[in-house]
């Protein structure tokens, strides 16, 4: 089961993860939340990050806490 979160105004977002290639050629881990759990959806939130919410949109965002 993905990791889910629900905002202020009641709406439910999954937690994603995947791997990036940054310009330099360095790979970096990405977290991301959607409406719908897809393939790269994550069952635990990473250690060490925090969800903090967008206070006019209410879109949850993951932050080193």
């Amino acid at each position: 089961m993905a990791y889910s979160h629900t905002n202020k105004k009641g709406t439910t977002y999954y937690l994603h993860s995947k791997e990036v290639t940054l310009k330099g050629g360095r790979k970096q881990r990405i977290y991301y939340f959607a409406k719908e759990a897809k393939v790269n959806a994550i069952d635990a939130m990473p250690e060490g990050y925090i969800i903090v919410e967008n206070e006019r949109t209410g879109l949850p965002i993951l932050k080193k806490g």
